[in-house]
């Protein structure tokens, strides 16, 4: 396993990071949740990626117990904080108020004194900013958080957040967006933007919910049992646009070559090219068999040269989105 700073901060994280946003509490029972867990712990992982709405708060107990034992201090743990956590009006956004109620929920399930990173989910239209800094700082004061980060701010959010945790003598360090070799919106002006201010990109869906593993064939039903039909886990509907597109799975299917002359699954290569950007620190898998962990491991360390990149970018750029306006949901804008 290969180790990266986390933004101009002293922390390192495992590059590849294990996240339980659809497993855990959810697709897939608590033991298996373990195994997997294990098996990332097994192959170097060092750095767990959850939030207090995974599963409605069963992913955070899930995955508490599954590190149950293990010295805290060789491990670092990240949660999240804004979706909806009960059916009150305040049980959601990044009022100070919910902050300070879900962060303890969080320590609770996860059976931690600490959090490594607290990151906003989103970004709250119905808070002022300002309210939301401090009360984060707060949580750093308290020593319930270590860190601080966000997930999906457009660029110019993250510099007014940035500017105003500099202030407030807070360690804002890292942005938690989608990106994939399909899913390139953060390029134009996230990661430059997050470049100069001294923060990382802790990547997820960097196999595009499974769709860079070429398992999903043009003109063919999605496999049984892939996150495709997994109406619970709600995998379905988020990687619809792509199952749906034989244009893109086509196209995925021409990678194969690609992955084979390296020695590579079409899945560690999707998350090698991730890591191919000095910007990302870590990228997260998820996985519903501890295999599934063990595979996306190799692409740990691995350098992928300019042909290689050159050769994946041609086949995928007429099919990957990189318009900035997508950074989030429209729905979720002002």
């Amino acid at each position: 396993m290969e180790f990266r700073h986390l933004g101009r901060s002293g922390l390192k994280i495992s590059e590849i990071t294990y996240g339980n946003w659809i497993t855990h509490g959810g697709q897939v029972e608590a033991d298996a949740a373990t195994a997997c867990v294990r098996a990332a712990l097994d192959a170097g992982i060092t750095t767990f990626d959850t939030a207090d709405v995974y599963a409605e708060g069963r992913a955070e107990t899930v995955l508490g117990q599954a590190l149950a034992g293990e010295r805290r201090s060789g491990i670092e743990i990240f949660s999240k904080v804004y979706w909806p956590t009960g059916p009150g009006v305040n049980d959601r956004g990044l009022s100070r108020k919910h902050i300070m109620e879900s962060i303890d929920g969080s320590l609770q399930r996860l059976g931690t004194d600490y959090l490594d990173l607290y990151q906003a989910h989103r970004y709250d239209y119905e808070t002022p900013l300002e309210e939301t800094m401090l009360a984060f700082a707060d949580v750093v004061r308290s020593g319930k958080a270590l860190y601080i980060g966000v997930s999906e701010w457009r660029a110019e959010e993250i510099r007014a957040g940035k500017a105003l945790a500099d202030e407030l003598g807070v360690p804002l360090v890292s942005n938690q967006p989608q990106y994939s070799a399909l899913h390139r919106v953060i390029e134009a002006e996230v990661i430059p933007t997050s470049r100069e201010l001294g923060i990382s990109q802790i990547v997820f869906s960097p196999i595009a919910q499974g769709i860079l593993t070429g398992k999903y064939l043009p003109g063919q039903p999605a496999p049984e049992g892939s996150r495709a039909t997994d109406e619970k886990g709600g995998g379905a509907n988020f990687i619809a646009r792509w199952a749906n597109d034989d244009d893109v799975l086509t196209r995925v299917q021409e990678l194969k070559p690609i992955a084979e002359d390296l020695g590579l699954s079409m899945a560690a290569l999707a998350v090698a090219w991730v890591l191919s950007e000095e910007n990302v620190a870590a990228a997260i898998i998820g996985a519903s068999r501890p295999e599934q962990v063990v595979d996306n491991v190799k692409a740990a360390g691995v350098t992928l040269d300019a042909d290689v990149k050159a050769r994946i970018d041609e086949v995928l750029a007429p099919v990957a989105a990189t318009d900035p306006a997508l950074t989030v949901s429209p729905a979720k804008r002002p």
